[in-house]
């Protein structure tokens, strides 16, 4: 029977936002609208918009109100970031007129945006993996950190960014007891997403997990793929990790034996 995949990010978000105990770790996201962007900056500052169905962060946008730091009296504007560039706007009504070509037809969602942790003042986020065990459970079966390459606001692997060690990124920011707890919620909020996601999608077999920890050390939910890499797992230092993930993959048919 061949592994479930769902495109639709929206269509994600819709079904964890019905389960409860995974609301507190779901950034507020929206439809991209005119109106939702004016919401979502007042409320927030920074928001990202990223298309409804895409991979490796293709057409992942940036926007936050913006303001020189060392000309206090310069007029707030927005800045706008996409790859490694940045505009600036006096309004949000033109920011809105430059991204709207860039969406085209697409379905596009707007994302509250997490200010988060960063190493060498380059912004991560974990990936996690959860794969149906043999015994047809849930297991959150690993973790790697993601590094965004330099000036990027995204920290996908193919855009350029850098895989590192969960606790090498998670070192100066938390000590082990810390480290232990935040790492035992994470390997829940896994289980728990996948477990939701396959409620509707029986045929699901892995999930891969994106996390952002925020500078308050609170991880929030950023996206769910179905279609995860394993192959990054394999520069994990404990090779007993990627064994066993690729043991389950076997398992479930992604992989002959």
């Amino acid at each position: 029977m061949a592994i479930q995949r769902i495109q639709s990010k929206w269509e994600k978000t819709l079904l964890l936002n019905q389960r409860e105990s995974l609301r507190p770790y779901l950034p507020d996201t929206r439809k991209y609208t005119y109106n939702h962007l004016q919401d979502m900056v007042e409320l927030y500052g920074l928001v990202f918009m990223k298309p409804d169905r895409g991979t490796y962060g293709n057409g992942v946008m940036s926007m936050e109100p913006w303001q020189d730091e060392l000309d206090p009296d310069n007029p707030l504007r927005y800045k706008l970031r996409f790859g490694i560039e940045s505009k600036y706007f006096t309004t949000l009504e033109e920011a809105h007129q430059s991204i709207q070509p860039r969406i085209g037809q697409q379905t596009y969602l707007i994302q509250r945006g997490i200010h988060m942790l960063t190493y060498r003042r380059r912004k991560f986020d974990l990936r996690a993996l959860v794969q149906r065990t043999p015994s047809k459970k849930w297991e959150t079966t690993g973790f790697i950190g993601r590094v965004a390459a330099q000036q990027k606001i995204i920290t996908n692997y193919h855009g350029g960014g850098m895989i590192k060690p969960i606790e090498e990124l998670l070192g100066p920011y938390l000590d082990p007891y810390q480290f232990s707890l935040l790492y035992k919620e994470m390997k829940t909020i896994g289980t728990r997403t996948a477990a939701q996601m396959a409620r509707k999608f029986p045929n699901l077999k892995e999930i891969g997990l994106d996390l952002a920890i925020d500078e308050q050390l609170r991880p929030w939910i950023l996206e769910v793929n179905t279609l995860p890499a394993l192959f990054p797992f394999k520069y994990l230092k404990d090779k007993e990790i990627y064994k066993k993930i690729r043991r389950y993959a076997v398992a479930y048919g992604r992989y002959k034996k």
